[in-house]
């Protein structure tokens, strides 16, 4: 098959003076696409990598490929990870992963909480500020985590998201704002330890974006795949990492990655951190990958809770989660990224 990989190189991002350092570290590198090109030809397809910026409107319809190997994290807006998308659903173009409603909604920590919320699914409680002076809701109590509401790869993240008092709060609310110009997720800062489930494959179709009304209903995983549970280890870094998955963590230190996968939990843990990642998969509308990330209660004999859900995994062989899951699992990276095009090949009834 004609397969376009779809990404956003860093060394291509826009650039201008006074811009966050950070601002692109959601971005990928020329390496991961490398690998993910080498991958797809590894099964005789013929891949080929287009930039997604405005450019690919008219690159796209020129290389006319059969479906689309999509990552693609956007530069500007909102709902940046869903234009691509929305760009080959108008030109009817098949694209691998989840869709634009499931990327625009993910994007948006305090979106998606809410919908997990509303589904009764277990996620810290939580409160979003527009403004530094708003009262603090008195449901919440101290320590909470402060973070911007709609980035990735852990930006924004660092030990000073964790906030003891009111005055730490109005600090790091003022920083939030100044440098994402975004509304802040504040939530209660669950203490213990960081866990990530990653998954491939679809729930057997047809299924709406709600949990089973019977609780006491047999947990139909059917059509998914569930790689080891991932958990970073975070006694292994600096005390100034503040024992939380930062941004200099997943940038910075991504090649000195501190891990154990399979994490060390009973299998009964696993297969409820298996079931809670299903229904987030389901209720956000997820398609062919994903990884959920939760923090385990150390107060509350390690229950789960759902930080957030990441569509749009990262596939860096060397340091990505996902990857990482995968291989521990028995998977080669080759098999990885080719299940994850199989999943839409068989979606859109392309063979």
């Amino acid at each position: 098959m004609r397969v376009a990989v779809l990404a956003n190189l860093k060394k291509n991002a826009p650039a201008w003076p006074g811009m966050s350092p950070d601002r692109w570290d959601d971005l990928d590198s020329e390496e991961t696409i490398q690998a993910i090109v080498a991958a797809l030809e590894s099964r005789g397809h013929h891949a080929t990598f287009l930039e997604g910026d405005p450019t690919l409107l008219d690159n796209v319809r020129k290389l006319r490929p059969d479906i689309c190997f999509n990552i693609c994290e956007g530069h500007f807006g909102d709902g940046r990870e869903a234009q691509v998308p929305a760009i080959l659903e108008m030109l009817r173009i098949p694209y691998t992963g989840s869709q634009v409603l499931t990327l625009a909604l993910a994007l948006d920590k305090p979106m998606t909480k809410r919908v997990l919320t509303y589904h009764g699914l277990p996620t810290p409680a939580f409160q979003v500020f527009e403004r530094a002076g708003e009262p603090l809701d008195p449901d919440l109590q101290f320590p909470l985590f402060v973070k911007p509401s709609r980035e990735g790869t852990g930006m924004g993240v660092s030990a000073e998201s964790i906030v003891q008092d009111e005055e730490q709060l109005r600090r790091q609310l003022e920083l939030t704002f100044e440098r994402y110009d975004e509304p802040a997720l504040v939530e209660r800062f669950i203490a213990g330890r960081e866990v990530t489930v990653g998954l491939v494959g679809n729930l057997r179709s047809p299924v709406a974006r709600r949990m089973p009304e019977d609780d006491e209903a047999p947990r139909i995983l059917r059509g998914l795949h569930f790689f080891p549970p991932l958990e970073v280890d975070l006694a292994a870094y600096p005390a100034e990492e503040g024992g939380i998955y930062t941004s200099r963590m997943k940038t910075e230190l991504a090649h000195d990655f501190h891990y154990h996968c399979p994490a060390p939990l009973p299998p009964e843990q696993v297969e409820e951190l298996n079931w809670l990642a299903a229904a987030v998969f389901r209720v956000t509308g997820c398609l062919d990958v994903a990884r959920v990330d939760f923090r385990l209660d150390a107060s509350d004999n390690d229950r789960p809770y759902i930080l957030e859900v990441n569509p749009l995994p990262g596939l860096n062989p060397g340091y990505s989660d996902l990857c990482i899951e995968a291989e521990a699992g028995g998977w080669t990276y080759e098999e990885l990224i080719n299940r994850v095009l199989d999943m839409a090949v068989e979606r859109y009834e392309l063979v």
